[in-house]
């Protein structure tokens, strides 16, 4: 949400106004789609990466302002929270050595912007929820300095017309009532983007949904919530509940969440938008008075800045994303799934596995969107965030009928069948052997071992705990280990699960 936004128009005649801009754009979609105006394929991936600012003693630091002043560079950018950065890596092409570029960029760029933190007492730590942090470190005061947090905060607030209720049960339970959307910036994730052509994006969106749960079975990495052991992966649940704006009412009649997995697959992109229109209220609005219809009558490329607005208010963890570079219109799925960290290694092993297995899905005669029911799909979700590593998929049953399906451990079916299609897909791409050997590996390796960042978390925290140290040194003890580790740049799987004496 880069651009300038103000308030939707919530007066009557000003909703309908912008229901009508919304549907412009909605129509002026259908139009590119139809014309067949979008940029050829070029196979770009491109990566963002949320971080964590914590101090030498593990605890939350709230200065992102200063620390990005420090670090002066276009690609580190705030996020909701003033303990959040953002890192956003430029565009490559999967291709070659890809994988192993990529890790040599993010590694160069968070080892400058981590000294730079330094220099006002602070580290960046890439993990997906910060398990020091505790509910107080996250109100509407320390939401960062930017009129578009502030103002989506106050939109959302408004629709629900109460505090937002954090309940989330698991090992232990957490709950809270919030007075904003303030606790969602505990959730730092990794989002993966790839550029597809309009004729491929449904195969390439039903694959990536369909693919979710393992994702976050082998890459589980936030076990903790405000100080207690909830999900092996705590972040949907959070972010689902810090940015529902139904209030209780409306959820019991069915309205969806604006945080959801969705509820079926598709058959084109333009259905992913018109559900946005169809089930979503608008909170933002753009500055910007284009006609998206006058211009493509032009023979010009409309901005579609209402429709992406709206867009970027409504969470898919696959999400539709609509563009233009260089004066020509493109499609993205940018997957939303994953968490941050632990290492730079582990983070683009995730991102092999990702790609590497949505290019074989979709090419696949047999998809297997046609043979898995989306419930189960969406079940499988939920079951992987609740028990990470240890959770058992339902997955269509080889050489059976379509839409029979059955149960295996996670481990089990990316050991078996996901790890040799995604390496059959980073062929696909292009991808140099040794690329995909080293970062499947890694992969490979948390599976033999069953060990992934929620895994390890738990486990050293438990042991601190055993050792004597209370809950919050527990917590603060793992965290600093963590951070260390981190910084070696040793996958997670072989870190010792012992915290020094």
């Amino acid at each position: 949400m880069g651009e300038k936004v103000v308030a939707g128009e919530f007066d009557p005649s000003g909703r309908q106004r912008q229901r009508v801009r919304l549907r412009q754009g909605l129509d002026a979609l259908a139009r590119l789609l139809a014309e067949k105006r979008f940029d050829r394929p070029k196979n770009l991936m491109g990566l963002e990466i949320e971080l964590n600012l914590a101090g030498s003693d593990g605890m939350p630091r709230m200065m992102n302002a200063e620390v990005l002043e420090r670090i002066a560079s276009h690609d580190f950018q705030t996020e909701l929270g003033r303990c959040n950065l953002e890192v956003n890596i430029v565009p490559h092409r999967l291709h070659g050595r890809v994988l192993d570029q990529l890790a040599e960029e993010l590694r160069t760029g968070l080892s400058y912007a981590d000294r730079k933190a330094g220099e006002v007492d602070s580290e960046i730590v890439m993990i997906g929820i910060l398990p020091t942090l505790v509910a107080r470190d996250l109100g509407s005061a320390n939401l960062s300095y930017d009129d578009r947090y502030k103002l989506l905060n106050e939109q959302m607030l408004a629709a629900r017309g109460e505090d937002f209720l954090i309940d989330v049960e698991g090992e232990e339970r957490f709950r809270c009532a919030s007075g904003s959307i303030a606790p969602e910036a505990a959730c730092t994730s990794v989002q993966l983007h790839l550029q597809v052509t309009p004729g491929r994006f449904a195969a390439v969106w039903n694959a990536a949904q369909a693919v979710a749960a393992a994702q976050i079975a082998v890459g589980a990495n936030s076990p903790f919530l405000f100080g207690r052991e909830v999900w092996r992966e705590s972040r949907p649940p959070l972010f689902l509940q810090a940015t529902d704006v139904r209030p209780p009412e409306f959820a019991a009649q069915g309205v969806r969440p604006r945080t959801w997995f969705g509820e079926r697959w598709i058959s084109d992109a333009h259905e992913l938008f018109e559900e946005n229109l169809h089930f979503f209220p608008p909170l933002l609005s753009t500055a910007d008075d284009e006609d998206p219809l006058r211009v493509l009558d032009d023979g010009g490329v409309p901005r579609l800045s209402e429709l992406v607005l709206h867009n970027g208010t409504i969470y898919r963890w696959n999400r539709p994303v609509y563009a233009v570079a260089d004066g020509v219109p493109h499609l993205r799925v940018e997957n939303r799934v994953l968490p941050a960290g632990p290492t730079v290694s582990d983070v683009i092993a995730n991102a092999a596995f990702y790609y590497g297995l949505v290019r074989a899905l979709a090419e696949e005669p047999r998809p297997v969107w046609k043979r898995l029911p989306f419930e189960a799909a969406a079940a499988n979700f939920d079951t992987a965030c609740r028990h990470g590593i240890d959770a058992v998929l339902q997955w269509p049953k080889p050489g059976g009928r379509s839409s029979s399906v059955v149960r295996i451990p996670a481990v089990r079916l990316v050991q078996e069948e996901l790890l040799p299609l995604a390496a059959a897909g980073l062929d696909a791409w292009g991808v140099e052997p040794a690329d995909r050997e080293r970062y499947l590996g890694i992969i490979e390796e948390r599976c033999r071992r069953r060990v992934n960042g929620a895994s390890w978390q738990a486990a050293a925290y438990h042991r601190a705990r055993e050792s004597g140290l209370g809950r919050d040194a527990a917590l603060a003890a793992m965290t600093r280990r963590y951070g260390e580790l981190m910084r070696t740049g040793e996958p997670v799987h072989t870190w010792p699960a012992a915290l020094p004496g």
